[in-house]
């Protein structure tokens, strides 16, 4: 039996669906080892709603891939052999496979290892390569953080950067765009949905005006690619970054769209023999890249059944949480998003105390590559949410194979766990009073 049939008949059990340790699929913790609550054989694992970190491995996918990693194992980049050219030929059908997801040619397509490596080169490549006429880049205060970090170093070689603020829902002003644009501005990066508020940018206008001016536009499609429809022509789009692992592909590759006619040209990041085009130096992963090609095939296939699904996921738990608590925030636009994607905020409660309640829920309190720092988000900082507020913050992320009875499951732990942590909570008690807390001052001893 397929593993795909296998998995759905594992969602069609009823009930929220915990595997125990000894049912993770690969290796791992034995049934003797301690599994991650450390509470050893048959410990629990929480439900997954963390999807904007990462999706789980579409068994499709993995049926894709075995072959490549036992029978097929030769180099894609081998000329002389028949493991080399089946290599290849896998290689280039997931190109087109990829290519076909978002209305590219498949020659525009160079695999990376994700949209981390994706983003440095298509900020960094284009940046250096027409640096002798454009030293100007324009970019937003809430891109991932690998898009603000390639601009700061960029700034270190004696680039300019502007950061366009972001209007409380999220959304760039498309006047303040335009009048960013100066006489040496090469370069517009906007990353279609965020990561932290699922808010969708307009990214068919920013193309428009982009090309208007004979600039060039990148888009970081991280969250966006195989959820919502994409077509690089249709938008404008020069340049965009794509990562397996958030469209239920593989960890550690990913892809970068460079436009050939109007030509965009980069100067490459790392020196070898020259794969990619020249772009990209390395071998290419066969079963990764085959990885990516089959989710990019199967997003197109699933994608309007998937996003409709979603979308009432989403609609059930925002309508029975704002229902039964009081005082949550939605934050970023309630229209121009992707309803995967939700953040929300619980006044008078602190969101970490709410996520190690919620510990048989896999949420987050924003993005996965700064959750380690106790400040509030950069993000909800830019929207202009209050520190308190943005501190109270919980994400949650909606996928292909979250169920509705993990959806209710969800819910109900988080109206239970936030009337109880704000029973406890003096400030809650002094709001109840009819007390303004903005009215007091505080004075520190």
């Amino acid at each position: 039996m397929l593993l795909w049939r296998r998995l759905a008949a594992l969602r069609a059990a009823p009930g929220p669906r915990r595997l125990s340790v000894a049912a993770r699929p690969g290796p791992g913790p034995g049934p003797s080892s301690p599994g991650p609550s450390g509470d050893g054989d048959g410990a629990l694992r929480p439900l997954y709603m963390d999807v904007q970190a990462t999706t789980p491995l579409d068994p499709r996918v993995l049926d894709s891939m075995l072959p490549y990693l036992t029978a097929y194992y030769g180099n894609p980049h081998s000329r002389t052999h028949a493991y080399g050219w089946e290599s290849e030929a896998a290689v280039e059908k997931a190109r087109q496979q990829v290519a076909d997801l978002i209305g590219a040619d498949s020659r525009e397509i160079i695999f990376t290892s994700g949209a981390t490596e994706s983003n440095n080169m298509a900020i960094k490549g284009v940046a250096r390569f027409y640096k002798s006429r454009n030293k100007h880049i324009i970019t937003t205060q809430t891109e991932h953080k690998c898009v603000l970090d390639s601009c700061r170093s960029l700034e270190a070689e004696g680039f300019r950067v502007t950061y366009l603020p972001v209007q409380k829902n999220g959304l760039i002003d498309l006047k303040e765009l335009e009048a960013a644009f100066q006489p040496d501005t090469g370069l517009v990066s906007v990353m279609t949905v965020n990561n932290e508020i699922g808010v969708k940018q307009p990214i068919h206008d920013i193309g428009e005006i982009c090309r208007a001016r004979k600039v060039f536009f990148h888009t970081d499609a991280a969250q966006a690619i195989g959820k919502i429809p994409m077509d690089v022509n249709d938008m404008k789009i020069d340049l965009m970054s794509i990562s397996g692992h958030k469209i239920y592909g593989p960890k550690g590759v990913g892809a970068v769209y460079v436009r050939r006619r109007p030509r965009v040209r980069l100067e490459p990041l790392q020196s070898g023999g020259g794969q990619e085009r020249g772009l990209r130096s390395g071998t290419v992963p066969t079963p990764l890249a085959v990885g990516l090609g089959a989710a990019c095939e199967v997003a197109q296939q699933e994608m309007e059944y998937d996003h409709k699904r979603i979308s009432q996921l989403a609609e059930r738990l925002v309508t029975k949480i704002m229902s039964e608590v009081p005082d949550v925030v939605m934050n970023g636009d309630k229209e121009h998003r992707y309803p995967g994607c939700i953040n929300l905020s619980f006044a008078y409660v602190e969101g970490e105390s709410l996520l190690m309640a919620l510990k048989d829920v896999a949420l987050s309190s924003g993005s996965a590559c700064t959750s380690a720092s106790l400040e509030p988000s950069y993000v909800l900082r830019a929207i202009g949410t209050d520190e308190d507020l943005a501190h109270s913050s919980i994400r949650f992320g909606i996928g292909r194979f979250t169920t509705e009875e993990e959806v209710d499951y969800t819910v109900q732990k988080c109206i239970q766990h936030v009337k109880r942590l704000r029973e406890m909570s003096p400030l809650w008690e002094m709001v109840q009073d009819g007390i303004d807390l903005k009215s007091i001052k505080w004075t520190q001893h």
